[in-house]
């Protein structure tokens, strides 16, 4: 059997979702891969539906200079995407019954998407959806509560079918503690309510940082009234002491997925010691074709005519970005090398300046020129010094290094259509996936990368685009990376862009081809129907008959 024949019907929770830059209630990679994900169920009319957040302020806009980095402010009343379904729910906090509104949205060529809203009128509770990733851990534990918790019982208002549940991160993991609440209510002991909860539930797990897997006291999650009535020694059994959510997430699913190959493997070290968890299998994130690839290289590729005018025209708009936004006329026939990622050190930015003896020339030269962009947490004061160090770079070879202010969607689909080398140096295997690299890949954008995430799935040297670093991630990896950095950028790369034109767009049209063909949502998503959703219902099914399958 194939999910064609009886496809389950999925609910999908994520804390954010990038569906547009004019509806900014996403951060960064996982909303937009979120935002790409759904897209891709409507695309292939697949029964999976959204649970998500209506942030009020979404994510900051940031700008060189301001210390006071605004948010974005919308009303729901106002904007032209939301649905009122007319459903309110409640959860409890601190004691409290929160009234919770849920609205909804396809206005994006999604599968539906319902937000939970706690701005509702008479409540003081508008708070827990005010910011996205906002506040202390008080309102981080609150936002999760209704996120999971209110999410389940907003499925249940709705009187939608939905046979297995999807966490997305592990900040869904509390709606697997409303599906034990709601059979243990039926008679079931604790025992038995999570062995059945586990067969309806799959989880993904994003970061291989230790760091990104949150965590909680019990004392806040009972204060809180996270524990929805279970105990101690069963909240301990679920997510241990702390409360790990990651954990949770994976003692709660009947399977779960690291993003891509390497990550898999990843995962699955790092998680080994936590008892009763899920198989951790691997699917490679992917992007959604339509809202990232250049329409006129699509054209072209798809013609098999030549991609390097519309690669140019995109370039231009890309340059004609900069120079608005900051006076910078860069050269549209010299090497332009793109970075746009959330400001995090293990992304390791801005490790090409480390030998300024060698960047130097090339930079004051212009024989190469660099355009960065990307946004730190708030409260991260070293993603802050990032993009300080990054623009100071910017200030020193002012006519060849640029930062774009504000990183969203529409910069991102800017850098990696118009550059034509997409630069990704992170301290190896600490990248999940990497969704950037296969936006610029679909552009025919060429990626230069250490193999981590999903490039050594995509990468041919010299073929796709070029790795360096060779998989090390032993003693002194940054200086093995950054020799190897330096000499394919002078030996392969910049002789190639400038001496070999003919290679270079052969080499453009192969990295178009492997990402269509591989890196897209499409391909993830049926991924995820034939070896998650479609496992977990069928045992769920076979469970609910109470029979085990005839052998013939």
């Amino acid at each position: 059997m194939t999910y064609q024949d009886s496809p389950p019907k999925v609910a999908y929770f994520c804390m954010e979702y990038g569906l547009d830059e004019s509806f900014p209630i996403y951060a960064g990679g996982l909303g937009v891969l979120a935002g790409d994900t759904i897209k891709a169920a409507r695309d292939l009319n697949v029964p999976l539906t959204a649970i998500g957040m209506l942030w009020r302020e979404g994510y900051t806009n940031q700008f060189i200079g301001d210390g006071n980095w605004p948010y974005d402010l919308f009303s729901a009343y106002e904007t032209p995407y939301l649905q009122d379904t007319g459903v309110q729910i409640t959860v409890t906090i601190k004691g409290t019954q929160v009234p919770v509104k849920v609205w909804k949205t396809q206005a994006f060529g999604n599968a539906p998407l319902y937000l939970l809203d706690t701005e509702v009128p008479g409540s003081d509770f508008g708070w827990i959806t005010k910011r996205l990733y906002g506040g202390s851990g008080h309102d981080r534990i609150a936002q999760e509560i209704v996120l999971g918790i209110g999410g389940v019982r907003a499925i249940r208002a709705l009187n939608l079918d939905i046979e297995i549940f999807h966490f997305n991160e592990g900040h869904a993991a509390l709606a697997g503690l409303e599906l034990i609440r709601e059979k243990m209510e039926q008679g079931l002991s604790f025992t038995a309510a999570w062995e059945q909860t586990r067969q309806e539930i799959v989880f993904t797990t994003h970061t291989p940082v230790m760091a990104g897997n949150e965590s909680h006291g019990h004392d806040l999650l009972r204060y809180m009234d996270a524990y929805n009535g279970l105990t101690y020694e069963q909240m301990t059994f679920i997510g241990g002491d702390p409360f790990n959510m990651t954990v949770a997430g994976l003692r709660l699913a009947n399977l779960a997925n690291g993003v891509s190959k390497l990550h898999g493997l990843t995962a699955r070290a790092m998680w080994q010691d936590v008892t009763d968890h899920a198989s951790i299998l691997a699917i490679t994130n992917g992007v959604h074709q339509r809202t990232w690839q250049n329409e006129a290289i699509r054209a072209a590729y798809t013609a098999k005519s030549d991609l390097w005018e519309p690669h140019q025209n995109a370039k231009k708009e890309l340059l004609n970005e900069v120079r608005t936004k900051t006076g910078v006329e860069l050269d549209p026939d010299k090497l332009l090398i793109g970075f746009a990622r959330r400001a995090a050190p293990y992304k390791r930015s801005n490790l090409i300046f480390s030998k300024p003896e060698i960047i130097g020339p090339l930079l004051e030269e212009r024989r190469i020129q660099m355009v960065f962009s990307g946004k730190s947490h708030p409260q991260d004061h070293a993603g802050k010094n990032i993009v300080s160090s990054i623009v100071g770079m910017a200030q020193k070879y002012p006519q060849s290094v640029v930062f774009l202010e504000n990183y969203d969607m529409r910069i991102g689909r800017l850098l990696t259509s118009g550059c034509d080398l997409w630069l990704n140096n992170p301290q190896r295997p600490l990248e999940a996936s990497g969704t950037s690299g296969m936006k610029a890949a679909l552009n025919g954008v060429l990626n230069f990368s250490i193999l981590d995430g999903w490039w050594p799935e995509g990468c041919l040297h010299g073929v796709t685009g070029w790795q360096f670093g060779g998989g090390y991630d032993g003693p002194n990896q940054e200086l093995h990376d950054l020799v190897e950095l330096y000499a394919i950028l002078l030996d392969e790369i910049i002789s190639t862009y400038y001496n070999d034109r003919v290679r270079w767009q052969k080499m453009m049209r192969a990295s178009i081809e492997m990402a269509a063909g591989i890196f897209t949502t499409a391909r993830m998503l049926r991924e995820y129907y034939n070896l998650m959703y479609l496992p977990a219902a069928t045992a769920k099914r076979i469970n609910a008959l109470n029979v085990l399958p005839s052998l013939t």
